[in-house]
């Protein structure tokens, strides 16, 4: 049964993929893999290791653009998202490329995959800025890596949460206490929730993945690049210069 934030994100998305696709899809790229809104490049990044012959899962997909760019790379992959919609989209670019990927709807807190499936386990912005429950994502992210697999996630990084969600300078002044996590949600007239993303500092991801058994073998917070003059949402040059839009955090099933 779904979490009320999996069951509101899952409607989101299914009704906002389409705009997102139309958005986003060119800076994503069809086959690309970018980490987050900075433009950091995993063929240049390396973050995922060598992939060719690995088995590797993308947790929270969207049209599978990551995990396209996997097999190109000669990979094994397996690809979910929570939306429908966005599953049809990655069809669409199967189609569109030639390019192949197995996908599958599903939540990212029960895996419907069996133990130590995948060498490799990865995710650009994917589920966990959506999921109440973190640790059961983690844990069962562990449970289908095999001994020794990796594990590469990004999120929006935690110091953001002080900050308006603004490109402009108002962007720039912290107006909401870091510590505070009570999550943004949106909500219909009639009070149901229709999104919902969830909050922790740099210390809670850290505390979550040491209890889930992974254990953390780096993390990178890029910096925005010279020449990038994309705003997407609350990125931008402006904020990217002064602060990280972003958290790559790398794992490891030891």
């Amino acid at each position: 049964m779904l979490s009320p934030s999996s069951r509101a994100n899952r409607g989101w998305w299914d009704g906002n993929a389409d705009d997102y696709q139309v958005e986003h899809g060119d800076f994503l790229r069809d086959t690309g893999f970018v980490w987050g809104p900075e433009g950091l490049d995993e063929a240049a990044a390396g973050l995922l290791g060598d992939v060719r012959g690995r088995r590797v899962l993308e947790i929270g997909c969207g049209a599978a653009q990551c995990a396209r760019w996997l097999v190109t790379q000669g990979a094994r992959v397996a690809a979910f998202d929570i939306s429908h919609r966005q599953l049809r989209h990655s069809q669409r670019i199967d189609l569109d490329t030639g390019v192949s990927v197995p996908v599958v709807q599903a939540d990212a807190e029960v895996l419907p995959f069996a133990d130590a499936a995948f060498d490799v386990a990865c995710s650009a912005y994917g589920a966990l800025p959506f999921v109440a429950d973190p640790l059961a994502v983690f844990r069962e992210v562990r449970r289908v890596l095999r001994p020794g697999g990796r594990f590469v996630f990004s999120v929006s990084h935690p110091i953001r949460w002080a900050f308006p969600d603004d490109p402009g300078p108002r962007g720039l002044t912290s107006d909401r206490s870091y510590f505070d996590r009570k999550p943004y949600e949106e909500r219909d007239e009639q009070g149901r929730l229709t999104y919902v993303e969830h909050h922790r500092t740099m210390g809670d991801w850290v505390g979550l993945l040491v209890a889930s058994g992974l254990t953390i073998t780096g993390l990178v917070e890029p910096e925005w690049p010279e020449g990038h003059e994309r705003v997407w949402g609350g990125w931008s040059p402006l904020r990217g210069r002064h602060i990280p839009g972003t958290a790559i955090f790398s794992c490891a099933n030891i």
